[in-house]
């Protein structure tokens, strides 16, 4: 009997999930960086923090039959309770008051994953089982008295630790629902390049830098004043018409979300008149029998007229501009595409509604 229950410890002991230390205990060494991870949506993923991420998990079939907390897999991961959470028919719910769930996707955890393993539904972060020790890139580097410091991962080095969650999510029907990885496109780019560029300030304070990786993570959620630089617009003029070119430098779409609409918008300053055109919109919508639905239902792409990875994506306007006219011409984006904001009972939701505003360019025709 003891040797049953040793064994039955042992095993709890080895499989065990895994704890994490929270965010807040790397600010007194980290302050700069700890700054701009509170303010992302890194933070703030939990549907305790973001709305939009709650008014959909109201309405999924998991959580109105009681099923599972599956979307702890990339929003609330570091959760003292995660096997339970996202265990199957087990009735229990996120809990606003455990401090683990509203870490969201935390500093330790991100800074634990050791690997990743491809999957055909999503990817998987593999964990590694030592506490208090971390992986970076940084080469040049103190050896800290709070915990250790790893330079050795692939992941971490390459700049693509991000494909564990960012490289895609299927549903049942095999759709995939969201993506920036699906067929291995950006397994040789490098992420945080763009997402995580180098800024003025120290890494720590036991160890001064005079820059560092920001942290803010730029996205359509916070900072995306940092990646204007990968969006290109264009005038070109015709006789009757004129263009107006998107290009898209980046290694991904612009829209990577079903929910999210990118708009482009063009207005014709005319001496004291303003003409405002039609607004053009780019979407990767997904659903059935030609209409939209949530990403659980779609069985189909039913339209796809997102901004492609190193796509130039050319817009006509049947519009004759004159000399002495100014073109304004503005691109951004709705992180819930207005149509949905009724089923999902976003409609009074001020990050839901709002224009996220990306880039303006003034043309002048001479």
């Amino acid at each position: 009997m003891k040797n049953i229950l040793f064994i039955s410890a042992l095993s709890v002991f080895l499989y065990a999930q895994p704890t994490f230390e929270s965010s807040e205990t790397c600010k007194s060494c980290h302050p700069t960086i700890y700054k701009e991870f509170q303010s992302t949506q890194h933070a703030k993923a939990s549907i305790f923090d973001d709305e939009i991420h709650a008014a959909v998990w109201k309405k999924h079939p998991k959580n109105t039959k009681m099923s599972s907390y599956a979307c702890a897999k990339c929003h609330t991961p570091a959760a003292s309770n995660y096997d339970d959470l996202v265990g199957k028919h087990n009735n229990i719910r996120p809990d606003a008051t455990d401090s683990t769930q509203r870490e969201g996707i935390s500093c330790a955890y991100c800074h634990r994953i050791e690997s990743i393993k491809p999957g055909k539904m999503s990817n998987t972060n593999v964990i590694a089982k030592e506490g208090k020790s971390y992986f970076g890139s940084l080469k040049s580097h103190i050896e800290s008295p709070f915990h250790k410091i790893k330079t050795d991962s692939k992941h971490f080095n390459s700049g693509n630790v991000c494909v564990g969650c960012h490289s895609h999510k299927k549903n049942k029907y095999d759709i995939n629902v969201c993506s920036t990885n699906i067929d291995n496109e950006l397994d040789g780019a490098n992420c945080v390049s763009c997402h995580m560029p180098k800024v003025k300030g120290s890494v720590s304070t036991l160890n001064e830098t005079k820059e560092h990786a920001f942290h803010g993570f730029p996205g359509t959620h916070s900072h995306q004043d940092m990646l204007t630089q990968y969006v290109e617009l264009f005038l070109k003029e015709s006789i009757k018409t004129f263009e107006i070119t998107i290009n898209n430098k980046s290694s991904h779409a612009l829209t990577l979300h079903p929910m999210r609409t990118m708009q482009l918008q063009v207005k014709v300053i005319r001496g004291s008149k303003e003409i405002k055109l039609a607004h053009k919109n780019f979407a990767r919508i997904i659903g059935v029998n030609g209409k939209g639905t949530p990403p659980w239902l779609a069985k189909v792409i039913v339209e796809d007229t997102a901004v492609k990875a190193n796509e130039k994506r050319v817009v006509v306007y049947d519009y004759v501009l004159k000399k002495g006219d100014k073109v304004e011409v503005t691109i951004g984006y709705y992180l819930v595409n207005p149509k949905m904001l009724k089923s999902l009972d976003l409609e009074k939701s001020e990050v839901a509604t709002k224009f996220h505003h990306f880039k303006t360019e003034l043309f002048e025709i001479k």
